[in-house]
């Protein structure tokens, strides 16, 4: 799409502000009500995510009002089914859309963009909406206050070992650094990508020491 014909194409697809702040409010709402199950997926982490992708959607010309209600909806999955997919929350995703007065072309956008930035299945070509969501959702999973801070809530929201949570950080997120597009904003490479590296290497010397039967041992006598 030629530059002035995408411009042309989002002004059409822009979320009044309205619609923003009142989907806002039910997502604040919803994760404060439910605040005991979202431990890690919870405001903190949403808030977080809608700020930063809208910063990379400035910065790569994506609609930020689109990019703002993708980053409010996109891991509603988690009221639905712990551990999930981003997929299992499209019916909630749709309906907090669509209850806010977004049109249903756009609402299935804002769900194709969500999809599209999933660590787990994102390429190379995403669209530029779902590159600033992606890359506000991977320097959260980044910042090296995670691992310390809230991966043990990360491990208590969905009921897994921190070998699987191990094995999801490195299986997922390896192949994406060494193919170059850990980062899709050129800005945000230059700044977090010593993070990335950092936080990978770490994970994997966590695979590594949960093998050995003394740490085993160790963990066993922590729970």
């Amino acid at each position: 799409m030629h530059a002035h014909n995408r411009v042309a194409a989002l002004a059409q697809c822009a979320l009044p502000e309205s619609t923003i702040t009142e989907l806002e409010r039910r997502v604040r709402e919803l994760c404060h009500r439910y605040a005991d199950r979202l431990p890690f997926h919870g405001w903190h982490h949403v808030s977080f995510v809608r700020a930063k992708a809208a910063d990379f959607a400035r910065e790569n010309g994506a609609d930020v009002t689109v990019v703002e209600a993708a980053a409010l909806v996109h891991d509603v999955n988690y009221l639905i089914r712990r551990n999930s997919a981003a997929a299992a929350g499209r019916g909630l995703r749709l309906d907090l859309l669509l209850s806010c007065g977004t049109a249903e072309d756009v609402a299935c956008w804002i769900d194709r963009i969500v999809d599209e930035a999933e660590m787990s299945t994102r390429g190379p070509d995403i669209s530029l909406e779902a590159q600033a969501l992606s890359d506000a959702d991977t320097l959260f999973k980044t910042l090296p206050i995670t691992p310390v801070v809230l991966a043990h809530r990360y491990l208590t929201e969905n009921g897994v070992t921190l070998r699987e949570l191990a094995d999801k950080i490195v299986g997922e997120q390896r192949e994406v650094h060494d193919e170059g597009y850990y980062f899709y904003n050129p800005s945000a490479a230059a700044l977090y990508s010593r993070w990335a590296l950092a936080n990978l290497e770490l994970w994997q010397c966590v695979r590594e020491a949960v093998d050995d039967p003394a740490v085993q041992d160790l963990l066993a006598a922590l729970t």
